[in-house]
This record gives C-alpha cells, structure tokens and sequence, in this order.
C-alpha cells in the first residue's frame, strides 16, 4: 500500500472558499471560524476515496463505522461555543480530527477524547504531523470526560446524548460554555453556560443530528498468526 500524500494546492484552497461562501449564505457569521475553516485542508481527514466531495458540504463516512461532519455542522457548534485564543477547550468524540483541527486553528487548547482506538491511532498521528495548533489527543470514555486537565473554559461534544452528563458539566468553569446535541430520536442543539457555583443557563439552538454519544472504549481488533 503506497504512503498517503498530503498535499494542498490553489485547487483546494479554491473549493474551501466555495465552501466558506456557502457555509455564509446558510447564516454563518462568524468570521473567525470561517477563517479556520479556510485554512484547514478538509480532504486530509477524509478518507481516500472520498476526497474529491471533500468540499460538499454533507458528512462522509470514515474508519469505524463513524462519520466526519457535515461542515456547516461544524461551523454552527464552533460558533456556538463563541470561541477565543487560549481558551482551554475539550472536544468529546475527536473522530477524523478535523473539529480538533479547527479549534486548534483558533488559537484554542485543545484536549480531545476518542473511544474508538482505531480512529484515536490514526487521527493522533495525523495531527501531530501537521501544525493545526495546541492539540492534545487522549484514548477516553467521553461520559469521564479528562478531569486530570480541567476545569475547561470550553466544552464541544460531537455524539447525541440522552441527557447531558453530570461528568461534564463538572469540568466546566465558571463562565465555560457547553456545546452538546441532546435526544433519543430527535436530537437537539443545546449550549450550556456555567453562569455561577450552581447555576447553569441552557439555550435551546435548534435540531441535530448525530451519531449516538456511547459509552467504554473500543479497542483495536488484532489478528493472530497462523503458522502453515
């Protein structure tokens, strides 16, 4: 199998500003996450057969059985988190690592969390090869979330939970933002903000749609030897 070449050229700098012109016209105004979004090459974090839709603003699959965003998706939950520079922020479902890879391009702290080893094995590598930012990659249980490294200014989750985890909201600081789709059947968007020691205030954002928020950690398979 011949290595994956990364390249990024004014062809693709070309269809992220399609992309970017698109994600404005569906009401994105944010003009540092489209500035992010702009220089962050998406087909990187596709998978090979996929890269020339790259652009098309729906998701597509990837390594177990999971999905990279849509990228007005990833717009909208960026936005919501009213994201600044240093900003110590945990990404819950890291995924092909293209959200991480937009934070971090905001200047935020990244600490992300992915259950399934596969993806954290591939995406880890990945984003230390290239300078997205401060991006720290942990193989983690989501619903823990990473108390070792909190409280967190910003929380992003990318999976529809049944309820906001308790877990979470405990590592959120005074001031933080939560970001997270909520809902069995039909998910919604909700944003979270810690406005004192026990106060919470809860926006209600619109509809979501999401892969499921599971629980545990998903190890790699490993095939054994069979001697002949």
């Amino acid at each position: 199998m011949h290595k994956r070449r990364f390249v990024d050229d004014y062809l693709h700098l070309g269809h992220r500003r399609r992309l970017v012109n698109t994600l404005r016209t569906k009401g994105i105004q944010d003009k540092t996450v489209l500035d992010a979004m702009s220089s962050v090459p998406r087909h990187w974090f596709v998978e090979q057969p996929f890269e020339a839709i790259a652009y098309e603003d729906r998701a597509l699959p990837i390594a177990a059985s999971q999905t990279i965003s849509q990228p007005y998706t990833v717009a909208f939950q960026t936005s919501l988190l009213r994201p600044a520079p240093r900003l110590k922020t945990l990404e819950v479902g890291t995924g092909s690592g293209y959200q991480a890879a937009v934070l971090g391009k905001l200047g935020m702290r990244v600490f992300t969390l992915e259950r399934q080893e596969q993806l954290y094995a591939k995406t880890r590598k990945m984003l230390a090869a290239h300078r997205f930012g401060s991006i720290r990659c942990f193989l983690q249980d989501g619903y823990r979330g990473l108390p070792a490294y909190g409280p967190y200014d910003r929380i992003l989750v990318t999976a529809g939970a049944p309820q906001v985890p308790e877990t979470l909201l405990e590592q959120l600081t005074i001031g933080g933002v939560l970001v997270i789709p909520v809902g069995t059947g039909k998910q919604e968007m909700l944003r979270i903000t810690r406005v004192g020691e026990s106060d919470l205030q809860t926006e209600r954002m619109g509809p979501a749609r999401f892969v499921p928020f599971a629980e545990g950690i998903v190890k790699t398979k490993k095939t054994r030897g069979v001697l002949r």
